[in-house]
């Protein structure tokens, strides 16, 4: 986290998080959670975590084996378009899945997998590649970063110590192998596996509130 005192004004909207998720009811912040609320129409002034809808810009986004009706890449009404708008106009962070193909669409860049920040393609903000596994989810959950107008603190980088589950992908057939031997393949519910842990979300919100410190700092 940033070592920062966090005061009164310091607040953060959190666009696209889980309803009854952990965003929800925290003292400085304002939840955009679906269905309630539609964070493609925020309009400031806070900075910003924005977790986007990434069924469609994942590995999966026709669908999967199981698929039962035609998808189109990156149909996803709009949510990471406008996501990335919020961070470039009040400053903040967007997470995505690692490898998701937003990061190529809207010219990005690829983070680092072996993690630290490197400034964005876009000539805008700055990437990296993090594990949540280190942060407390039960899968490694690799997850690309994209910041604007914020400090850039040093994170828990490389490979996290976490168990592995089904689906996910492997930097190996080795290491698919051992996951495998080890048992340390298993399933998570859907929910489980989209949920942010308490400490990722601090990191998160750290980073965002920083956008305020330095606005604060230049005026």
């Amino acid at each position: 986290t940033i070592p920062r005192q966090i005061g009164l004004f310091d607040r953060v909207a959190a666009l696209y998080v889980l309803d009854r998720g952990p965003y929800v009811g925290l003292p400085g912040v304002e939840a955009w959670a679906l269905p309630h609320r539609d964070a493609r129409t925020y309009a400031g002034p806070w900075p910003v975590v924005a977790h986007p809808p990434c069924e469609r810009w994942g590995r999966y986004w026709d669908g999967g084996p199981s698929k039962c009706a035609r998808r189109t890449l990156g149909d996803d009404d709009g949510c990471f378009e406008a996501a990335l708008e919020s961070v470039r106009e009040w400053g903040g962070i967007l997470e995505h899945p690692e490898a998701a193909h937003a990061f190529r669409a809207y010219g990005l860049g690829k983070p680092p997998r072996s993690g630290g920040w490197v400034a964005s393609a876009d000539g805008v903000g700055y990437v990296c590649c993090v594990e949540q596994g280190h942060y407390g989810h039960r899968a490694r959950k690799l997850t690309w970063l994209y910041a604007v107008g914020t400090e850039l603190p040093g994170l828990v980088w490389g490979p996290s110590e976490a168990l592995l589950t089904r689906g996910e992908v492997y930097a190996s057939e080795a290491e698919r192998r051992r996951a495998v031997k080890t048992g340390a393949v298993q399933r998570m519910s859907r929910r489980e596996r989209a949920a942010t842990p308490a400490a990722f979300r601090e990191v998160l919100l750290g980073i965002a509130r920083s956008a305020v410190w330095r606005r604060r700092e230049t005026a």
